[in-house]
């Protein structure tokens, strides 16, 4: 060879356009699950807006779900038609499951799943902690989920592959830790209860159990709001234990006969790292 020179490894050439599906599939992905958050974002955060500075001073009961007690405003169905209007504006082809009865096939493979207004009690009796939340799923799968709770000014946000996130006045914009699990006899826990009065009274009875064995009990009234005081590390755990309705294929029942009582509750979340 010219100058001594030995011939190089063999290198096929690269044909211009080569796939590579994965890294396709993964930009694809991180560019779709980017327009969900903004939209999740903007429609929380205007429903959010609706519900802080439009709510009547004579608000009332609109309607009534599993129990008298269980309520619904009008309020939660404006925030419920904001919400659904402005997905289907922007993405006609999604499904919609909404907790006031807001339902739409789509054909995209993406459905939301809002609950317009959670802690519709508190709202109705002027207590601050409440919540709009809204997630979308790919193909049954959570990908992206937002949470607002405008009367502390804050707003929690998740996607998928890139953690949970909070922005707010209190505590500006941070990733979101749980804190350590602590021994149970210091976890400061929280939990809801039931709008039926049968399952209320078995809640009751396992916070009966609970309270002598941990540090305390809370209860805020959003579930939501709970749930991402877990993962803000202020609480250690949420739980919400009842009997299961009929039809859940369970042992245990709701309202008849139940089994003894397992320890702990199975719907539980705790803090962890």
């Amino acid at each position: 060879m010219p100058g001594g020179l030995l011939p190089g490894p063999h290198r096929p050439a690269r044909r211009r356009g080569r796939r590579q599906p994965l890294r396709v599939r993964t930009t694809v992905s991180d560019a779709l699950y980017t327009e969900l958050l903004q939209l999740a974002l903007q429609a929380a955060g205007r429903a959010g807006e609706l519900l802080r500075d439009g709510r009547p001073a004579d608000l009332a009961v609109a309607a009534t779900k599993s129990s008298p007690i269980d309520v619904v405003t009008e309020m939660d169905l404006a925030a419920e038609k904001l919400i659904t209007d402005l997905i289907a504006d922007r993405r006609p082809a999604d499904g919609i499951l909404g907790e006031e009865g807001a339902s739409s096939e789509g054909t995209s493979g993406i459905r939301w799943v809002i609950d317009p207004l959670d802690g519709t009690v508190n709202y109705l009796y002027g207590l601050p902690t409440w919540a709009v939340s809204v997630a979308a799923e790919q193909d049954g799968e959570p990908v992206v989920a937002v949470v607002t709770a405008p009367m502390r000014d804050e707003t929690f946000h998740a996607v998928r592959g890139r953690g949970a996130w909070a922005t707010g006045v209190w505590a500006g914009e941070r990733k979101l830790a749980c804190r350590p699990a602590p021994p149970l006899d210091q976890a400061l826990v929280s939990t809801g209860f039931n709008y039926v009065a049968d399952v209320r009274a078995h809640q009751a009875a396992v916070a009966q159990r609970l309270i002598p064995l941990v540090r305390d009990i809370r209860r805020g009234g959003s579930a939501a709001v709970d749930l991402c005081d877990v993962a803000a590390g202020r609480l250690d755990g949420f739980y919400e234990r009842g009997p299961d309705r009929p039809g859940s294929g369970r042992r245990d029942r709701w309202p008849g006969k139940r089994r003894r009582d397992r320890w702990p509750p199975r719907r539980a979340t705790l803090g962890r790292t």
